[in-house]
């Protein structure tokens, strides 16, 4: 189980960030761990990004922070609204913070910094309306085998 690598503290570090992340915006922000990856990385991200419905959000501005531990397997994905507006190689550059600390055995640090990027880049393009705007998606780490 990845909750072997991933310890109670690291999951508070971690959600606290999609927390502050979230605060500003009606964007989206999920992470999924699981030991290991089957097939291609960008595809099972995507998989599982359906299985949380991610695609339902009203702006569709959707993020996933997709770990596979044991395969050191990561991808970060954003739904269409999202996708449409950010600044090219927005995603490389998050995948770069989060796998240097990967490397480090920092998954904790690395997704709060990757989480907290993502989350500035949904600010300034989907900032939090007090008008109705919802936490649409759990703030809750998912965890797969």
């Amino acid at each position: 189980m990845p909750k072997d690598t991933i310890t109670d503290a690291d999951e508070k570090v971690i959600m606290e960030a999609i927390q502050e992340a979230e605060r500003n915006t009606s964007g989206e922000i999920r992470v999924h761990i699981e030991n290991n990856c089957e097939g291609d990385v960008l595809d099972r991200a995507t998989e599982v990004f359906a299985q949380l419905h991610m695609h339902l959000t009203k702006q569709r501005n959707g993020v996933l922070f997709y770990v596979a531990i044991k395969d050191h397997q990561f991808a970060v994905l954003g739904d269409a609204g999202i996708n449409a507006i950010v600044p090219d190689h927005f995603w490389e550059d998050i995948t770069a913070e989060v796998i240097s600390h990967f490397k480090k055995q920092e998954y904790a640090a690395g997704l709060a910094k990757g989480v907290i990027k993502a989350g500035e880049q949904l600010k300034s393009h989907f900032p939090y309306s007090d008008k109705g705007d919802l936490n649409e998606l759990s703030d809750d780490i998912s965890f797969g085998k």
